[in-house]
């Protein structure tokens, strides 16, 4: 299904729930059974602060174009993914989101896609230049810096960290009652801008070049690749004729995007997926080596030492 709808500032949840034929309860969307289940639900703190909450799962894929996003841009969106935990009782066939941390101009945003069976957990803030810096204009880091700044094209990507997945179930589990819910969830919008920029800081001190929206377009197609071909080593030079860059354009945009080489990136998508056949599939240690492409069982336990901390055999026990 593809959905188009106009960003005029205002949010798009409602019309997001029109075009899905969802109901709507109050500040809540909620998804009807016959499309899946969960809700999105937000809030608008004027020109300068918004946040719209994906809770939900879809069975069928949808394409989400978002036009008029040109005249804003002095904003950034944040978009933090897979922070929540699933939906109650959502289909077995149904996939955890990634969890990740997206930070681009409103333009790199402009297509949202939502495939079928995948639980949206995620959170994302759309936020003026002048409120960031009246947030973080003080912080001396290059990357800071630079998101503050550049009108350009840009996107950076991180991992989440325990602190926002913390505030992200404050947002789920409110607190207050439902007439402090606005108030506080912009307080909670900001510990989350808080915490996701002190990821940011932890990174290697470089700005961001400027990036054209075909070569970003074509780096998070190389991680689409990367996610489905978890079994299978990443060629840089296949990926690099893919692209239809050169393999030193790759290599440092892929850096400059996710802060890591493209292999160190697919071995951490590896080793994360690892966890989750260990914890949620129960499967034995051997079971997911070989099917993540491993040979060697005690090389496999290294590099899952290395990446998650614990041996796999152990991690399973707990």
């Amino acid at each position: 299904m593809k959905i188009a709808v106009t960003d005029t500032g205002a949010g798009i949840v409602l019309q997001l729930a029109q075009a899905l034929g969802a109901t709507v309860r109050g500040r809540f969307v909620d998804i009807p059974a016959s499309k899946g289940g969960g809700y999105i639900t937000g809030f608008a703190w004027g020109s300068e602060l918004r946040m719209m909450v994906r809770h939900y799962y879809l069975h069928e894929a949808v394409l989400v174009e978002t036009t008029d996003l040109a005249e804003r841009p002095e904003e950034v969106v944040f978009l933090l993914r897979g922070i929540f935990p699933p939906v109650a009782q959502p289909a077995p066939s149904v996939l955890p989101e990634p969890a990740s941390v997206l930070i681009c101009q409103h333009a790199a945003s402009s297509v949202i896609d939502m495939p079928a069976n995948m639980l949206f957990n995620s959170v994302t803030i759309a936020v003026s230049r002048p409120y960031l810096r009246h947030l973080f204009g003080e912080l001396d880091h290059p990357l800071v810096a630079s998101l503050l700044a550049t009108s350009a094209t840009f996107a950076v990507e991180t991992g989440t960290s325990p602190a926002i997945l913390h505030t992200a179930s404050d947002l789920l589990l409110l607190a207050v009652p439902e007439m402090l819910a606005s108030p506080y969830c912009k307080l909670k919008c900001e510990e989350l801008l808080c915490h996701t920029v002190a990821l940011l800081l932890q990174r290697e001190a470089i700005a961001p070049g400027k990036m054209h929206l075909a070569d970003l377009q074509a780096i998070y197609a190389i991680k689409r690749r990367l996610q489905s071909s978890l079994g299978e080593a990443p060629h840089i030079a296949a990926l690099a004729k893919e692209a239809s860059m050169s393999e030193p354009k790759l290599r440092k945009l892929f850096r400059q995007t996710f802060g890591k080489s493209v292999f160190d990136y697919y071995q951490t998508l590896r080793m994360q997926e690892a966890a989750r056949l260990l914890r949620e599939q129960r499967l034995t240690v051997s079971e997911v080596g070989y099917q993540l492409g491993f040979t060697n069982m005690s090389h496999f336990s290294r590099v899952f030492e290395q990446y998650i901390g614990l041996k796999p055999k152990k991690y399973s026990a707990l």
